[in-house]
């Protein structure tokens, strides 16, 4: 979650992580080369991935500053709220993922993680991960709980 500013590693970090959520109005910059210095903690690696070679070139070279909407535009948050209303969205979305199976949750991140180079190799990872997921006590949970009209408690997981 950023309010306010995020400088350097405070953006850089951002692209390691799954979800973002911005004020409107942060301001988000990455002025390495602005100091006399190059891009650190992979944001050369992540960056391009996220936003492509010629935004993240425009981003890395000039470091020119940018808001919470616009981190959002190019990919690097998951949603810019109104600072004031920045704090309840996100606590939102964090008792939700909470919520989650866990394992599926560790399954997805691995598979999201991996760098499949073709179509072929993801589909097998997703194939194998899904199976396990079936024959999981996450999922009778979560069946079990739509059969008997209610929420899932995955919290003994």
């Amino acid at each position: 979650m950023v309010k306010g500013f995020a400088i350097g590693i405070g953006t850089t970090l951002l692209l390691h992580c799954d979800l973002v959520y911005v004020a409107d109005d942060a301001k988000l910059q990455l002025p390495f080369v602005n100091l006399g210095l190059c891009p650190e903690y992979a944001s050369s690696y992540l960056l391009p991935r996220l936003v492509g070679k010629a935004k993240a070139s425009e981003l890395l070279l000039l470091g020119e500053s940018f808001s919470g909407v616009k981190a959002v535009e190019l990919g690097i948050a998951t949603a810019s709220v109104p600072w004031d209303e920045l704090n309840e969205y996100a606590q939102e979305k964090i008792n939700r993922l909470a919520k989650q199976p866990p394992s599926a949750v560790k399954r997805t991140k691995t598979l999201l993680s991996q760098n499949q180079t073709t179509i072929d190799q993801c589909l097998q990872a997703e194939y194998k991960a899904f199976a396990e997921g079936l024959g999981s006590e996450e999922c009778k949970e979560s069946v079990t709980a739509f059969f008997e009209k209610r929420a899932p408690d995955f919290s003994r997981f």
